[in-house]
């Protein structure tokens, strides 16, 4: 009995590291990751923040998401670094730490053609940031440019459905 117990909190001792890992890492966004993140997240009210390291307003607007964020757990949020420039992977996840967003799903554009990119997400978007979707349960896009008023947001959240039982 005590080998079957020791196995067992050595197993979920070894699991513990790569669980903690996965909320202070980057995705790699490439084509077909929209599509991956609007499967993972169906049926959830999701926001999904672009954003980037050299946009002035994105450095205003990452600490008030990570605000946000903090005071309202369990909703679904998640960050692309959408920067037209390449970034050290090191600078991106720097700024989502010092904005509190180390434990959201945080992705960063991966590939060099990233209008193929912004196309796949919106065929309308020419790449301003910062720009927040808020995507409902039923798939229905709400797209806000600039920097959001969280408020805006919150109450966005609240008039959801509840998912039914």
């Amino acid at each position: 009995m005590k080998r079957q117990l020791l196995f067992a909190v050595a197993f979920v001792w070894a699991l513990l590291p790569q669980h903690l890992a996965a909320h202070d890492q980057l995705h790699a966004f490439q084509r077909g990751s929209w599509q991956a993140i609007l499967h993972a997240h169906a049926g959830r009210p999701t926001m999904v923040n672009f954003w980037g390291v050299t946009c002035g307003p994105c450095k205003v607007e990452l600490p008030l998401l990570g605000k946000f964020v903090k005071d309202n757990p369990g909703v679904d949020v998640v960050t692309v670094n959408a920067d037209l420039v390449p970034n050290a992977p090191e600078a991106t996840l720097s700024m989502l730490a010092k904005a509190g967003l180390s434990s959201v799903e945080n992705w960063t554009f991966s590939d060099g053609f990233v209008e193929r990119l912004r196309f796949e997400i919106d065929p309308n978007w020419q790449g301003d940031i910062p720009r927040t979707m808020l995507i409902a349960r039923d798939g229905k896009v709400t797209i806000m440019e600039g920097i959001v008023d969280f408020a805006d947001v919150r109450k966005w959240f609240d008039a959801q459905p509840i998912e039914a039982r």
